[in-house]
Parts: structure tokens; C-alpha cells; sequence
């Protein structure tokens, strides 16, 4: 296997034509994406949506873990406490170029189609909401975690969140709620679900069809639909849906804090609710916070308007020190004891969430 963290390859079509290809290829970090990942894929991206020879660009991972766990934290935590030298901006470089990736994938000119198996979570999310297919299979699981770690659903989710069904986004944001590939397309976070043993029949097909004098992201949709139709019977509940009603009840209130305190009433008991709310507990009021405001605050923003806001808010969160002792608990010495600025949101300071947006 390549030591390399991207693999990118073309893939011959039936008629000629090329579909591009980028494998993460850090299987055991999960595929986290790094500052050295976003320096190969942005260019090369580039490069593929200026070929005419390119027909499509086909993401994917190695292993079957994670499609992509989330940014590299612990680099970025570096950045955060040893203001020295080269590393003192890498983590404002790092928010910069990812959400200029993550804008790239949104508008790019032809079919990106993301096979989104296992772990897709944080900056993993960033990269295939961007994609104009992007597939879910029984194995995938998809969340925004954030606020475990003192930081706040970001790369675009002030845009994606805000588009999902009734007050799903804000569920998702305020709990970290893991969903399963059923919950992807009932809430829109994605388009087909294939089962991931097909994977490579799909890939088969793509690659047998005529591309040339054709509109791409039809060729590529009818394959994915083929695929979908044979996978019926391996699609999951979705206890998103299921739950739908209890979701808008609970997330239905005129303060943040309200809101909570109602989710965290569901959070006794075995079922996926109380699992979803359980997160609650151990969270950074913080980033509580920055979520309610950040969803409030992009409600009717363009996807350009919401990543330049998001970057504001994470340059911020790089100096604050919530985030570095939010991945200080969980990653580095992994105490699993956060010591948070605020204990409540009750007890918070308005001019402290104020200032993130400034």
C-alpha cells in the first residue's frame, strides 16, 4: 500500500474518457484530513475540473473504518499550544484551506460522487456534503461532534444543518447524535444508499459506460440508481424519522437553555434518543452556544457567507483555549475530564459567546 495520504488515480471509461479518482489513504488515523491532505487534493481538483478529458471525480477511503473521522485534531492542537515558529498560523491555515476545499467540492463544475462508508464525521462531513452523489451504505455512520471537544459544527454545517428537516440540524448540532445511512437520506445529508459490498460492481459499471456527448451527472445518477434499487433490503430503520416529532418537540423552545434542559430530560433509558442526548452532559456550554448562535446567525446565508462567517468563528475558537482543552480531555491526556471555562450555560458571560463572532 502507498505511503502517500492521497492516492489519485484515472480510471478509463467504456468510450475513452476519464473518471478521476482520490482515495484517502490514512486508514490509521481513521483518514483525518490534514493541513498535507488539503495541500494535495485542493490543486488536484483543480487540475480534474479543468481537464476535458475528466468525465467525473470518484471520492473515496481506504479501510472499511471511516470514509474520514474529522479533521487532524491533534495537529491543530499543537498549533494551539506552542505558539512558536512555524506552527504558530498552522491552524488558522488549516481552516482556511479546508473550507476553501470544501467550497471547491460544492461548486465543482462536474459529478463528484462520494462513497461515504463507516465514520464520516466532522471535516469527513465537510467533504462529502460537497458532493453532488453522495452515497451512504449500512456501514456509514455520520455526525457533527464538536461539541465534546469545546469547538462547534463547522466546514459549511451553518449551511447543511440549517437545510435539514424541521429542527434536525439543530438536534444533530446540539447533541453530536451519531445517524446511520437511513437517517443521511431522510434528512438530505445524502443522496443513495448502495450496499458496500456492490461498491466495486458500481465502480465496474461507471467505468463501462459512454461518458463523451452524454450529461455526466445523469450517466452517473442512472448507475447509482441501478445499484440503490438492488440494495432495498438492507436499509436500516431510521430512527431520525421514527423520532421526528419528539425531535421538533424537544428542540422547541425560546432560549438555548430550555432547549437542553428538554433534551437532556430524554436522556435516561437504552433507546437512540437517550443514547443521542447522553452526549449532553459532558459538553462544552461554550460550544453549545456558538451552535444556537451559529445556526440562528446563517439561516438565510449563501454557502460563501456561511464559510466566511466560520472561519470568524474558528480563528476564534484557535485562541479561546475551549478547544484545546476540549481535545486536551479526550485526545491528549485523555482524562475525559474537561475543564470548562463556564460549568452552565447559566453561568455564561454573553460578552464571551459575543466576542467568537467578532
Amino acid at each position: 500500500m502507498s505511503d502517500q495520504p492521497i492516492i489519485f488515480e484515472e480510471w478509463k471509461t467504456g468510450d475513452g474518457a476519464l473518471i478521476a479518482v482520490a482515495r484517502l489513504n490514512t486508514p490509521k488515523t481513521l483518514n483525518s484530513l490534514s493541513l498535507e491532505m488539503i495541500h494535495l487534493l485542493t490543486p488536484q481538483l483543480k487540475r480534474w475540473a479543468e481537464d476535458p478529458a475528466i468525465q467525473a471525480v470518484w471520492l473515496e477511503a481506504e479501510g472499511d473504518k471511516a470514509f474520514c473521522a474529522g479533521g487532524d485534531i491533534v495537529a491543530l492542537y499543537r498549533s494551539m499550544t506552542e505558539p512558536q515558529g512555524a506552527t504558530a498560523s498552522e491552524g488558522e491555515a488549516f481552516f482556511t484551506e479546508e473550507y476553501e476545499l470544501d467550497y471547491l467540492i460544492h461548486t465543482f463544475p462536474k459529478p463528484v460522487v462520494c462513497w461515504g462508508h463507516g465514520i464520516v464525521m466532522g471535516g469527513g462531513m465537510g467533504i462529502m456534503e460537497g458532493a453532488s452523489h453522495r452515497v451512504v451504505t449500512e456501514g456509514s455512520k455520520l455526525a457533527m461532534p464538536e461539541i465534546t471537544i469545546g469547538l462547534y459544527p463547522d466546514v459549511a454545517a451553518g449551511w447543511f444543518l440549517n437545510r435539514m428537516p424541521g429542527r434536525t440540524g439543530l438536534f444533530l448540532g446540539l447533541t453530536g447524535a451519531r445517524l446511520n445511512g437511513a437517517d443521511a437520506l431522510f434528512t438530505g445529508l445524502a443522496d443513495r444508499f448502495i450496499r458496500h459490498d456492490l461498491k466495486t460492481d458500481v465502480v465496474a459499471e461507471l467505468r463501462k459506460r459512454s461518458w463523451q456527448d452524454e450529461d455526466a451527472h445523469a450517466v452517473a445518477g442512472g448507475v447509482l440508481r441501478q445499484f440503490e434499487q438492488q440494495s432495498a433490503d438492507a436499509m436500516p430503520e431510521s430512527p431520525v424519522r421514527t423520532h421526528f416529532d419528539e425531535i421538533n418537540r424537544v428542540t422547541d423552545a425560546d432560549s438555548l437553555e430550555a432547549i437542553v434542559n428538554q433534551l437532556k430530560e430524554l436522556s435516561g433509558g437504552d433507546g437512540w434518543v437517550a443514547k443521542a442526548t447522553r452526549s449532553l452532559a459532558g459538553a462544552s456550554p461554550t460550544s453549545l452556544a456558538l451552535v444556537w448562535h451559529h445556526l440562528r446567525d446563517c439561516k438565510h446565508d449563501s454557502l460563501k457567507e456561511v464559510l466566511d462567517k466560520e472561519l470568524v468563528l474558528s480563528s476564534k475558537c484557535l485562541t479561546k483555549g475551549e478547544f484545546a482543552e476540549g481535545v486536551r480531555a479526550l485526545l491528549i491526556d485523555k482524562d475525559q475530564q474537561p475543564r470548562w471555562r463556564y460549568a452552565s450555560l447559566g453561568e455564561m458571560d454573553k460578552a464571551w459567546i459575543d466576542d467568537f463572532f467578532k
